[in-house]
């Protein structure tokens, strides 16, 4: 195999890469937003879609940082299209299970489990716990649930990095 050849790096590879963290980083913005603002509590699934983002942005700050040949550019470009790949495909399968057109998680519920003192306080804080399904879309924008809105968004950020990915190689 052979190395690729180092030439200059692109210009524009680096406000791509900004460009996927910010991405990521408004899609964390706008969870959190829906879960302490909205209160709309996340399911396992929820929790899971977030990963991706968060690693995401986490390889924009360090790609920022250290992609200053051609070679690396294309090593985080490719990292980003691996974690966004991953977070499209969370976000089908999770708008699928809320559609019925894929089974969800066994254990699909969502929070911390109670914190009790006493057995009584451990009652009333079961009786009061919400479980939160990944069956039931917890809010939709033009039919479209969070989850929806997360494999789209996400989508989009994978053929920015794909795009991305191709012009650093084609130097």
């Amino acid at each position: 195999m052979t190395a690729l050849p180092e030439r200059a790096p692109d210009r524009v590879v680096p406000r791509l890469i900004l460009l996927l963290g910010l991405g990521s980083a408004m899609l964390i913005a706008g969870a959190w937003w829906s879960q302490l603002v909205w209160h709309l509590l996340p399911c396992k699934l929820c929790l899971e879609q977030r990963q991706p983002h968060y690693a995401v942005i986490a390889l924009a700050v360090v790609a920022s940082l250290v992609a200053r040949t051609r070679s690396l550019q294309i090593a985080a470009l490719i990292g980003f299209a691996l974690l966004l790949a991953w977070s499209t495909g969370l976000g089908f399968y999770h708008a699928g299970v809320e559609w019925g057109w894929f089974l969800g998680p066994n254990d699909c519920g969502g929070g911390a489990p109670p914190v009790a003192g006493a057995v009584g306080d451990l009652l009333n804080q079961l009786q009061t716990t919400r479980i939160v399904s990944c069956t039931e879309a917890a809010w939709r924008f033009l039919g479209i649930s969070l989850a929806g809105w997360n494999c789209l968004i996400s989508f989009g950020l994978l053929v920015v990095a794909l795009l991305g990915l191709k012009r650093a190689l084609r130097g």
